[in-house]
């Protein structure tokens, strides 16, 4: 949805999510969320010119294999390789074209090639851990990438993440960048996570685990995971600090 200014600039505006999706952005049972959220009311700062025009996120960005994470090194990841892939839609069910998706993850054994990472998993020379694509006219995108491991992260107790790859996508400008994460069926590890679970609606933390997808998957090399993500309404994804 857009509003028209009087000079003729569109300017994007947002349909509200139902109550419940996206966590509140001091959720105690996460604990650094304490430490880092909004204590003063939000200010709602004007769209103008610059923050819709850019920057430029279009294919001039992109490297021919950017969507393939275990190409470009000098041998083979450790792990499962998989296939990513989904559609990217509007609170309508529409398609969002031409669209940036970025992800990042841990490598298989859980660790992310990250200076601040170090805790007692190797870091697999062969995997960075990060990618991104384009959506097609049809809203899809397509990674190849490492089934990420579980990690402890010292929030509580015997505190581990579940496996899950982070998502970044964009709009027409950097300020409509928005962020969720996917996480994988069956996980044991869902019901101590305070991450997962800061989400109020049970339906909406569903909307965050991938879809096992035998058709997709290819044989003798990579198993599939269909994720999509809807950006308003009624089966909108979880987004981090997705507040007015």
């Amino acid at each position: 949805m857009t509003t028209t200014t009087g000079s003729g600039l569109r300017l994007p505006r947002y349909r509200k999510d139902p109550e419940g999706t996206h966590p509140p952005l001091n959720s105690p049972g996460y604990r650094s969320t304490g430490l880092r959220y909004p204590q003063q009311p939000l200010v709602l700062l004007p769209q103008k010119l610059t923050e819709v025009t850019g920057p430029l996120l279009g294919p001039g960005r992109l490297g021919d294999h950017d969507n393939d994470l275990t190409r470009g090194h000098g041998g083979e990841p450790q792990g499962q390789r998989i296939i990513v892939h989904g559609r990217l839609l509007d609170g309508d069910g529409r398609p969002v074209r031409n669209s940036l998706v970025e992800i990042w993850q841990a490598n298989a054994g859980g660790r992310y090639k990250h200076v601040w990472d170090n805790w007692p998993c190797a870091v697999d020379p062969n995997f960075e851990g990060v990618g991104r694509t384009l959506t097609d006219d049809e809203g899809r995108y397509e990674f190849t990438t490492i089934k990420p491991g579980a990690y402890p992260w010292k929030n509580h107790d015997n505190a581990w993440r579940p496996a899950h790859i982070h998502f970044s996508v964009f709009g027409t400008a950097f300020t409509q960048r928005l962020v969720t994460q996917m996480y994988f069926p069956d996980d044991p590890l869902f019901a101590q996570d305070p991450i997962f679970n800061s989400v109020p609606d049970e339906r909406a933390r569903q909307r965050m685990i991938s879809r096992f997808d035998l058709d997709r998957t290819r044989p003798e090399w990579a198993l599939a995971f269909e994720f999509d993500i809807v950006l308003r309404g009624r089966a909108a994804s979880v987004f981090e600090e997705a507040h007015e």
